[in-house]
């Protein structure tokens, strides 16, 4: 059995190294003992995900009573983890089975250097193509939207689109989180370079605004929340439950285009247990893991569970879905970009 410890993010402020991942042209074909072999199921499933420890505890929980299967988990930042997985591929062994983490451009650099085994889910066709992998890789398990987030006490007229940001009006006012701790603010920062409407002009007059950069978009949700930032750029979800808590925070889904990540779910080539890890996928994305997904505010990735209370249909969002492979190339470069500006 593998022991881990758990690692919960700091919520302090400031920004830190970057870290990089290579990207090449296709992907490695996996080893066929590694996959053509799984397990009984038994035994305990190792996870490591960037999901915050309270709902993948919940996840876990409801996935032990589901099947019977016990979950070890490593928790951190998308940075962090990706860390963790690059250490652990030097000295020959990555430690997990399965990878539910923030963005797809990381699975698609894993998948390409051929870390990353095939399995295309159970309910595969009631799910939303745009987070189904074409080559069968990963699978995204939610919806999650970057938005705009504003204080209703300190902001009268909110901003309704990327570029009301770039307003000087803005200058000190806005939060956002460490695209080099943030899988989704990587991701992000990738995204809207490549949107022509925004593009590096928009950030450049965005830094010009001296944003705040925070560790990540939970401590960018407290500040908006507690009125020290006033404005913020967040993921969706967090906005929902810290105003379902009373706190006086509202959110705008950008007119003018909305990045999202889809929280993917991929089994490691090496997987102790594929069997096992394979049934956890499945029930990422099964309609009763679905469900949960919703109750923790998350936007599914199946159409058949609802939504969360207030949050939009899917089909009235204005989603950016650019190309996965491109983004993997860019975003690295993105991110030195935002560093340079930003930092």
């Amino acid at each position: 059995m593998k022991t881990l410890s758990r690692l919960v993010s700091a919520a302090a402020l400031g920004t830190v190294a970057a870290l990089t991942l290579a990207a090449c042209s296709e992907p490695a074909a996996p080893d066929a003992e590694q996959t053509g072999n799984a397990d009984s199921g038994a035994g305990t499933l190792t996870v490591y995900t960037s999901e915050p420890q309270a709902k993948i505890d919940a996840l876990v929980a409801a996935f032990t009573a589901e099947t019977g299967i016990d979950v070890e988990v490593f928790r951190a930042g998308t940075g962090d983890l990706t860390a963790r997985i690059e250490a652990e591929r030097t000295t020959g062994t990555i430690g997990a089975d399965v990878l539910l983490a923030a963005d797809a451009p990381t699975f698609e650099s894993y998948k390409t250097e051929g870390l990353l085994q095939p399995y295309t889910p159970a309910d595969v066709n009631t799910l939303n193509p745009d987070v189904v992998d074409p080559d069968g890789y990963y699978v995204g398990t939610r919806i999650i939207p970057t938005v705009i987030a504003y204080n209703t006490t300190a902001v009268d007229a909110p901003p309704t689109a990327w570029k009301d940001l770039a307003d000087p009006k803005y200058r000190g006012q806005i939060t956002l989180p460490n695209p080099d701790v943030s899988g989704a603010a990587a991701f992000n920062t990738a995204v809207w370079l490549s949107t022509p409407e925004l593009g590096e002009s928009w950030l450049e007059a965005l830094a010009a605004n001296d944003p705040v950069v925070a560790e990540s978009n939970g401590p960018v949700g407290q500040a908006v929340a507690a009125g020290t930032q006033p404005v913020g750029i967040v993921v969706d979800y967090l906005v929902r439950e810290l105003a379902a808590k009373g706190s006086p925070i509202a959110l705008a889904y950008p007119t003018d285009g909305i990045p999202y990540i889809s929280q993917p779910a991929g089994i490691f080539t090496g997987s102790d247990d594929t069997e096992a890890a394979r049934k956890f996928v499945d029930f990422l994305v099964s309609k009763q893991g679905q469900e949960l997904a919703v109750k923790q505010q998350y936007l599914p990735v199946r159409g058949d569970v609802g939504t969360p209370d207030g949050a939009p249909a899917l089909a009235d969002l204005a989603l950016l879905t650019p190309d996965l492979q491109e983004i993997t190339k860019i975003q690295d470069d993105a991110v030195r970009k935002f560093n340079g500006l930003v930092g």
